[in-house]
């Protein structure tokens, strides 16, 4: 990995235009940032600690172990935090293509979570693909270590395999198109998760019909799009409070809600348990959302119970 690739101590890495390679690789760390300016799809693995990633689909925040995918217009802007670590590499049109070769299925837009294993395998993979990057020319010539990297990331999108099944459309090339849109705006949802996002913004983004957004969605994340929202928010939520010093009132008004009322009753009914008892309960709690992995809130948990636990 040459060190222009490379961002570190709150240096600023800048990658604009397309190129004739089939990836490029990049990576950030202690409070180095990355902006994307080139139209290709991006991916995105975080090595240690957190990194907050800003793009067309809202703001995310990004603990070990999570992986993310965009798409090429997505326009990424990655800060990685104090003690963070995140790694990345763009794909060129001629990579995706050569592909489709070796998979039916394909990588999409979404974002999950990779274990500790899974990670390391990744990262090695990543480093042996970036120095090797270049080597291999022609138009369906593609790296088998850049291959290999692709085909873990599909283990990964089981859940979106099936989804994109279940998509409206004869033609497999249509059932992709309709996914690329609906997987965009679920992360819409959730990059957005400091406010109430309206169905009509959502299906606008798609470019359906409220009606045929609404409908589409429930058939592919078994939930409604108030539903998920509602849930990114309390998740939103629950990280603050376990990794923010914020009052349980700020922390309400930072995930959209319009008085402490609502917030508290909402919070009781997803979580079993106060804002408060939440906060100052010692022990990770486990809550899952569909299609996205395991919550963001354990996870803030369990970063928190382990530095109290080293600090200790």
């Amino acid at each position: 990995m040459e060190r222009k690739n490379w961002a570190d101590r709150e240096q600023l890495l800048q990658l604009g235009g397309a190129t004739r390679e089939r990836a490029r690789f990049y990576g950030a760390s202690r409070m180095g940032s990355i902006e994307l300016q080139c139209p290709e799809m991006s991916i995105w693995l975080q090595m240690r600690g957190a990194s907050w990633l800003e793009s067309k689909e809202g703001r995310f925040r990004l603990l070990a172990g999570d992986w993310m995918i965009l798409a090429k217009d997505s326009m990424p802007v990655l800060q990685a935090g104090q003690q963070g670590i995140c790694i990345g590499l763009t794909v060129g049109e001629d990579a995706v293509k050569a592909m489709a070769h070796f998979s039916d299925f394909g990588l999409h837009v979404g974002r999950g979570r990779m274990s500790t294993e899974e990670a390391g395998a990744f990262a090695r993979l990543w480093r042996r693909a970036a120095r090797r990057a270049g080597e291999c020319d022609g138009p369906l010539r593609v790296d088998p270590t850049l291959r290999s990297m692709f085909m873990r990331l599909e283990s990964l999108q089981r859940d979106q395999r099936a989804a994109l099944l279940l998509c409206p459309g004869s033609a497999l090339a249509r059932k992709r198109q309709v996914f690329e849109r609906m997987q965009r705006a679920h992360l819409y949802l959730e990059g957005n998760c400091h406010r109430i996002v309206r169905i009509t913004e959502l299906a606008e983004r798609a470019q359906f019909s409220s009606w045929y957004f609404s409908k589409v969605f429930v058939k592919l994340y078994r939930r409604t799009p108030q539903e998920a929202a509602s849930s990114f928010r309390l998740e939103h939520a629950a990280s603050l409070l376990t990794s923010t010093p914020m009052t349980i009132s700020e922390v309400g008004i930072a995930s959209g809600f319009d008085n402490n009322c609502s917030f508290a009753r909402s919070f009781r009914a997803r979580f079993g348990m106060t804002a408060s008892e939440y906060r100052n309960s010692p022990q990770p709690f486990e809550h899952t959302t569909q299609t996205c992995g395991t919550s963001r809130a354990r996870h803030v948990a369990i970063d928190r119970t382990q530095h109290q636990h080293n600090a200790a």
